[in-house]
């Protein structure tokens, strides 16, 4: 059965996908990994491997997507049908939702922090700010009660379905975080010392770099582009046949490459000249930031500001993970999309609860010594993940008819056969192999 569903214009797909793209893995875990890896070097080994890497799957993505016009398990039924090859599809949907299990909890963080910030009490002087976010996430009923709110708020928008839902929200939120972004990168050049944060972000120091660093580098450039999980193959479901699906994928991955160097730019600026180390690591946001805003005048204002654009994007990136299980469900369930929204919502609580109490009640409860918090994401992350992607990069390749993918891939413009030959070796030679090692490697850990 053909989705109802459809992306109004380009742009609203454009962004709805850069959305989908652009959050925690952009924002929160690049400039950490970034800090902790010898950031220029780092940050450009990322850039080249997101155009040579992320870039051709997502563009592989689409063409699974807006070929079958279908989302993620029927796509892959569609095209193989009576094949093991539809559980990518099955993964992806599984992948979505332990991954939201453990998102929502972040997002609840970000919702906390962003109320506090909003009335005053995010920088309380005399209160360090490690100290700040160790009673945030101890807290059961403060972090349940954000949970809450950020699953409610993602059931409120997917309920209302693509146009007036997903396309809407992505259409204010992504222009948003972007003069949110701007402003603040300005604020954070403008510091006493602010040039030397500029320097370690984007002069690449390759003796800085170690066999680990490039690793990172490769899994971070898929996953901050949100493929893997088949996301954007049921968001390119939706699109129209006379839309350039290159393009599109090129302005997504543009859109990703730009955030990240905003963050950079809004980050090691502050950070260093602060006096503060840009290795400082997961708590880079929740931790170093309140410091750094908290000597600066209107500190609170921008930190409110950096709160509200992160919000934002969090929010977009759950969009999809949302989307691609509630479309799933109604491809078998037509005209029932609220209850269906409403009713994963719940289930979606439900299951992050483990993860939201384990920094608290379920701090003692660990798996292979990593809290449930941290196995979900390390599962989610450095498992599911590659392995989705990996699937996928051999499904388009050696399964997929040669006939539909160069339709796809030529519909909607006049791209020279070149990048097509290109896009298919990357594929074919490239993407596999790298996915593999990176896989490998997180196996031996």
């Amino acid at each position: 059965m053909q989705q109802k569903g459809q992306w109004s214009t380009k742009l609203g797909f454009i962004l709805a996908s850069a959305g989908a793209a652009i959050g925690l893995g952009a924002i929160w875990k690049l400039p950490y990994v970034t800090g902790q890896n010898g950031g220029g070097a780092f940050f450009l080994l990322f850039v080249l491997f997101t155009l040579l890497i992320g870039l051709p799957m997502l563009i592989s993505e689409f063409i699974i997507g807006r070929g079958t016009q279908k989302e993620a398990v029927s796509a892959y039924k569609k095209l193989a049908p009576t094949s093991l090859w539809v559980w990518i599809g099955r993964l992806g949907v599984v992948g979505c939702f332990l991954l939201l299990s453990f998102y929502s909890v972040v997002g609840g963080w970000i919702l906390i922090y962003t109320a506090k910030a909003l009335t005053g009490n995010a920088i309380v002087p005399g209160v360090s700010a490690d100290a700040m976010f160790g009673q945030t996430v101890s807290s059961p009923s403060v972090t349940m009660l954000g949970v809450a709110i950020f699953t409610l708020l993602n059931v409120i928008v997917i309920a209302l379905g693509v146009q007036q839902g997903i396309e809407k929200a992505s259409k204010y939120m992504m222009p948003l975080l972007f003069v949110f972004f701007i402003i603040l990168v300005v604020r954070s050049l403008t510091l006493d010392g602010a040039m030397e944060g500029v320097k370690f972000f984007l002069q690449p120091d390759f003796t800085q770099i170690t066999a680990e660093g490039v690793l990172y580098a490769l899994g971070q450039s898929f996953f901050a582009l949100a493929v893997g999980f088949s996301c954007m193959v049921t968001y390119s479901s939706y699109l129209k046949k006379e839309e350039s699906l290159p393009y599109s994928a090129g302005s997504v991955v543009l859109m990703n490459i730009f955030v990240s160097l905003l963050a950079g730019l809004a980050i090691f600026p502050a950070v260093f000249a602060s006096g503060l180390e840009p290795t400082e690591g997961p708590g880079l946001l929740f931790v170093v930031l309140p410091t750094v805003f908290g000597h600066l005048p209107f500190g609170e204002v921008f930190f409110a500001l950096f709160l509200l654009l992160f919000l934002f994007a969090t929010l977009t990136s759950s969009f999809s993970l949302y989307e691609i299980i509630v479309a799933a469900v109604e491809a078998k369930l037509p005209n029932a999309r609220r209850k269906i929204t409403v009713v994963l919502g719940v289930i979606v609580f439900v299951a992050a609860i483990p993860a939201a109490l384990s920094s608290s009640t379920l701090s003692d409860v660990t798996i292979f010594g990593k809290t449930l918090f941290d196995a979900t994401d390390y599962l989610v992350s450095n498992i599911l993940l590659p392995l989705g992607n990996l699937l996928i990069a051999l499904f388009i390749v050696h399964k997929v008819d040669k006939n539909l993918v160069e339709q796809e891939f030529f519909s909607g413009s006049h791209i020279p056969r070149g990048y097509y030959k290109l896009w298919r070796f990357l594929m074919t030679f490239i993407v596999p192999v790298i996915i593999v090692i990176v896989l490998i490697y997180t196996a031996q850990q």
